[in-house]
Protein backbone atom coordinates (compact mmCIF):
# COMPACT_ATOMS: atom_id res chain seq x y z
CA UNK A 1 0.00 0.00 0.00
CA UNK A 2 2.56 2.49 0.71
CA UNK A 3 3.88 2.19 -3.09
CA UNK A 4 0.42 3.10 -3.82
CA UNK A 5 -0.14 5.99 -2.43
CA UNK A 6 3.85 7.43 -3.30
CA UNK A 7 2.49 6.19 -6.93
CA UNK A 8 -0.82 8.47 -6.17
CA UNK A 9 1.33 11.57 -4.74
CA UNK A 10 4.17 11.57 -7.78
CA UNK A 11 1.26 12.37 -10.20
CA UNK A 12 0.18 15.91 -11.29
CA UNK A 13 -3.09 17.29 -11.11
CA UNK A 14 -4.54 16.43 -14.73
CA UNK A 15 -3.32 12.72 -13.85
CA UNK A 16 -4.79 12.90 -10.55
CA UNK A 17 -8.45 13.79 -12.49
CA UNK A 18 -8.02 11.51 -14.95
CA UNK A 19 -7.67 8.58 -12.31
CA UNK A 20 -10.83 9.98 -9.98
CA UNK A 21 -12.79 9.89 -13.38
CA UNK A 22 -11.54 6.65 -14.20
CA UNK A 23 -12.34 5.41 -10.45
CA UNK A 24 -15.83 6.54 -10.45
CA UNK A 25 -16.56 4.52 -13.78
CA UNK A 26 -14.62 1.71 -12.21
CA UNK A 27 -16.66 1.17 -9.20
CA UNK A 28 -20.07 1.86 -11.19
CA UNK A 29 -19.15 -1.00 -13.47
CA UNK A 30 -17.86 -3.02 -9.97
CA UNK A 31 -21.47 -1.84 -8.45
CA UNK A 32 -23.01 -3.93 -11.63
CA UNK A 33 -20.94 -7.16 -11.16
CA UNK A 34 -21.79 -7.21 -7.48
CA UNK A 35 -25.70 -7.13 -8.19
CA UNK A 36 -25.23 -9.99 -10.85
CA UNK A 37 -23.68 -12.01 -8.18
CA UNK A 38 -19.76 -11.87 -8.90
CA UNK A 39 -18.13 -12.88 -5.82
CA UNK A 40 -14.55 -10.65 -6.78
CA UNK A 41 -16.25 -7.81 -7.58
CA UNK A 42 -16.33 -7.10 -3.67
CA UNK A 43 -12.27 -7.12 -3.17
CA UNK A 44 -12.00 -4.83 -6.15
CA UNK A 45 -14.94 -2.66 -5.05
CA UNK A 46 -13.29 -1.82 -2.14
CA UNK A 47 -9.98 -1.16 -2.85
CA UNK A 48 -10.91 1.28 -5.75
CA UNK A 49 -13.37 3.10 -3.17
CA UNK A 50 -9.99 3.36 -1.17
CA UNK A 51 -7.85 4.91 -4.01
CA UNK A 52 -11.28 7.22 -4.96
CA UNK A 53 -10.71 8.32 -1.46
CA UNK A 54 -6.42 8.75 -1.74
CA UNK A 55 -6.95 10.64 -5.11
CA UNK A 56 -9.93 12.96 -3.60
CA UNK A 57 -7.94 13.92 -0.87
CA UNK A 58 -4.67 14.25 -2.82
CA UNK A 59 -6.69 16.69 -5.22
CA UNK A 60 -8.39 18.68 -2.27
CA UNK A 61 -5.22 19.09 -0.70
CA UNK A 62 -3.74 20.74 -3.91
CA UNK A 63 -6.86 22.97 -4.05
CA UNK A 64 -6.06 24.44 -0.30
CA UNK A 65 -2.37 25.01 -1.15
CA UNK A 66 -3.19 26.67 -3.95
CA UNK A 67 -5.59 28.51 -2.75
CA UNK A 68 -4.40 32.00 -1.51
CA UNK A 69 -4.77 32.77 2.10
CA UNK A 70 -6.95 36.09 2.72
CA UNK A 71 -6.05 38.63 5.32
CA UNK A 72 -9.55 38.65 7.63
CA UNK A 73 -11.90 36.06 7.42
CA UNK A 74 -15.39 37.18 6.42
CA UNK A 75 -17.50 38.75 9.15
CA UNK A 76 -20.12 35.93 9.93
CA UNK A 77 -23.61 37.44 10.17
CA UNK A 78 -25.71 36.03 12.93
CA UNK A 79 -29.36 35.24 12.33
CA UNK A 80 -32.15 36.41 14.97
CA UNK A 81 -33.38 33.09 16.73
CA UNK A 82 -37.05 32.89 16.15
CA UNK A 83 -39.55 31.22 18.70
CA UNK A 84 -40.08 27.24 17.79
CA UNK A 85 -42.96 26.80 15.55
CA UNK A 86 -45.93 25.09 18.04
CA UNK A 87 -47.23 22.26 15.27
CA UNK A 88 -51.01 21.15 16.12
CA UNK A 89 -49.55 17.49 15.74
CA UNK A 90 -46.99 18.50 18.83
CA UNK A 91 -49.80 19.85 21.01
CA UNK A 92 -51.59 17.22 22.99
CA UNK A 93 -55.85 16.65 22.27
CA UNK A 94 -58.00 19.15 24.05
CA UNK A 95 -60.66 17.79 26.11
CA UNK A 96 -63.62 19.30 25.81
CA UNK A 97 -65.89 18.98 28.80
CA UNK A 98 -69.57 17.91 28.45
Amino acid sequence: MPRRIEKIRESGQHELEAQHKELTEQIFRLRFQLTTGQAEALKRLREARKDLARVKTLLRAQQIAGAAPTASPSPVKSTALRPPVKSSALRSPVKKKA
